[in-house]
């Protein structure tokens, strides 16, 4: 079988086995935020860069591929193990909160031809969508996609759309108000931006509950772990595209114990892309005891997160036919 290009960069993102199991470091404003938490003075573009710098460097032998930022990132893409796969991020940093609706931006120096020219195998895009918001709001989104997609198909890259649900009516996401609406927000908007017209070729999803209100997960459970399979199961259903999990800034040991959850529900999703759960607590030792403390920390405990998270994924991740 001949790969065409997008299936040939597709599978540099994969393991061996045909699993995406990817680290995240693209974040910007909340890496700063993070950095900021353990010193006392303005947090600089050369701490951004540097720490990235020694996640890619120690973890990437560990990793299918790593997600970085053209901003902050490229010098990490540098140092990445050599079978490490790349995706670069195209999209600005957060949204403007004074406007409704977390209308999308793009970093306006940057294209898919750039970042293909820097070396990625991907192009990867977060949207944040609201399925219940005004047309007037998302038909904007659906089109800013549309381009997206068409700029990946022009250039043959493949294109990763990260899609992260929110409720315009909610503001903590973590609440249990919210939990019992995330499974319609991220079902609806995965069966959405899976037409063909969006140009996706994977999605990269948040899972369709959240797992501290899932019935022995929890005190006060929003749904029984019945509901909460169900509502992998319907995922799996919403959509004809591979599609990976994110993280969401949850602890190592319960996003694996998701994904086995996951799993035993029904789930078919193709791997991870997973930040914060692998190398959060390393941001600590970076900052306050410096960068061989930091790349101890990576080397031992980091290691053993991201290892610990392939074993899982070895079980549970379907893999992707090309």
């Amino acid at each position: 079988m001949t790969l065409s290009n997008k299936q040939a960069y597709i599978q540099q993102l994969c393991n061996e086995n045909g699993i995406i199991s990817a680290l995240a470091i693209d974040q910007r404003g909340a890496l700063k935020k993070m950095i900021g938490r353990f010193q006392d003075h303005s947090v600089t573009t050369e701490q951004i860069s540097a720490f990235k710098k020694i996640v890619s460097a120690e973890l990437t032998p560990y990793a299918s591929a790593i997600l970085l930022d053209p901003e902050y990132g490229l010098p990490a893409a540098q140092v990445r193990d050599e079978q490490a796969g790349l995706l670069l991020a195209y999209e600005k940093t957060g949204y403007d909160a004074s406007t409704p609706g977390r209308l999308p931006d793009l970093l306006s120096n940057w294209s898919v031809k750039r970042l293909k020219e820097n070396g990625a195998d991907a192009c990867k895009f977060l949207l944040y969508y609201d399925v219940d918001e005004p047309d007037e709001i998302n038909d904007q989104k659906k089109a800013f996609i549309e381009r997206i997609g068409s700029e990946c198909l022009a250039e043959n890259l493949p294109f990763f759309l990260e899609l992260v649900s929110y409720d315009a009516a909610i503001p903590d996401t973590t609440s249990k108000e919210y939990a019992l609406k995330k499974p319609h927000k991220v079902n609806d908007m995965m069966r959405e931006f899976s037409q063909a017209r969006y140009g996706v070729d994977i999605l990269k999803v948040e899972v369709p509950v959240n797992i501290n209100y899932v019935e022995g997960y929890a005190e006060e459970a929003a749904y029984t772990k019945e509901e909460a399979a169900a509502y992998f199961k319907e995922q799996a259903e919403a959509t004809g595209l591979p599609y990976i999990f994110l993280s969401a800034g949850v602890s190592a040991e319960l996003f694996q114990e998701t994904l086995q959850f996951a799993k035993t529900s029904g789930s078919k999703f193709n791997g991870v892309l997973c930040g914060r759960a692998t190398w959060a607590n390393g941001v600590e030792p970076f900052v306050t005891q410096g960068e061989s403390a930091a790349k101890e920390w990576l080397q031992t405990q980091g290691r053993t997160n991201i290892e610990a998270l392939n074993n899982v994924l070895q079980k549970t991740a379907t893999p992707i036919h090309l």
